[in-house]
C-alpha cells in the first residue's frame, strides 16, 4: 500500500491515535473490525491477534495482507479510490459509489 494512501486512511480512521477504538469495537490507527484480523489470519495463514491492532506496524501489515488479496478481484489494477472502499466496506466495497468516505480520505491525501 502507498504510504499517501496510508496515511490518509490513518487520519480518516482515527486522526492518528494507535489506542483509538470505534463504536463497533474496531481497533488502532487504521480502526481494524476483529473480521478483518480473522480474514487475514485465514488468507495468509498468520496468527495475527486482534489486539495486536493498536501496534501500528503489525495493522499496517494486516491491512496491506487484507487489500492486497481482496483488491485482486477487481480485475484490473487497483485505485487509491478501491482500495479505501475495500478497506471501509469490505471486499467488495470497490463496487460502491464511495460518497463521503471516499471525499474524505482523498481531501487528507
Amino acid at each position: 500500500m502507498k504510504a499517501e494512501l496510508l496515511a490518509a486512511l490513518i487520519a480518516v480512521e482515527s486522526g492518528g491515535n494507535d489506542l483509538a477504538r470505534g463504536r463497533h469495537g474496531e481497533l488502532g490507527a487504521l480502526q481494524v473490525r476483529r473480521c478483518v484480523v480473522t480474514d487475514v489470519n485465514r488468507i495468509a495463514g498468520k496468527s495475527y491477534r486482534w489486539s495486536e491492532m493498536t501496534n501500528r506496524v503489525v495493522a499496517t501489515k494486516v491491512a496491506d495482507i487484507y487489500l492486497t488479496h481482496w483488491s485482486k478481484r477487481i480485475g484490473r489494477p487497483a485505485t487509491d479510490r478501491d482500495l479505501a472502499l475495500i478497506w471501509h466496506h469490505g471486499p467488495n466495497g470497490w463496487k460502491r459509489s464511495g460518497g463521503a468516505y471516499w471525499k474524505r480520505v482523498s481531501a487528507a491525501k
